[in-house]
């Protein structure tokens, strides 16, 4: 009797903090939980900019850019290829958006229970990164609303 691979469907990937990730909303999914991230931009290995910032929206679409300013980091999964995950020397996880010869290293910052932000003494980027959310969530859902509207 022989083994028909096509009689049972396979098991969805399953990826533990390391791995290749192609499909476009698993990649959405693991960005959207980073929150304040190190990145590291090069192209064709040659540092190109490095600095520290919030992701403030993690999107799928052709015809908007990924965007790293101000920082903050609007990120579009469709500006890249994949996303790779590694393992750092400490066992943390950081993650490589890659597209042809252009590499955006994300690392996670993680923050020590003292250095945590309180009420009171949020930055303005934090405070920005938190309303830029807010606001543009209210514009989806009124823009969701607006299309249901038959005039």
């Amino acid at each position: 009797m022989s083994y028909d691979p096509t009689s049972q469907p396979l098991p969805a990937p399953c990826i533990i903090d390391l791995g290749l990730i192609v499909n476009n909303e698993d990649i959405r999914r693991i960005l959207n939980d980073l929150g304040r991230v190190h990145y590291i931009h090069t192209l064709d290995e040659q540092l190109q900019t490095e600095g520290e910032g919030w992701i403030v929206e993690v999107f799928s679409d052709p015809h908007q850019a990924t965007i790293v300013a101000n920082r903050s980091l609007y990120l579009n999964v469709q500006s890249f290829d994949y996303l790779q995950l590694y393992r750092s020397p400490t066992q943390e996880t950081y993650f490589d958006l890659i597209q042809d010869n252009r590499r955006l290293r994300l690392i996670p910052v993680t923050q020590s229970s003292q250095t945590q932000p309180s009420e009171n003494n949020l930055d303005a980027a934090t405070l920005e990164a938190m309303v830029t959310q807010v606001l543009a969530a209210r514009w989806d859902v009124q823009l969701d609303n607006d299309d249901d509207c038959p005039f």
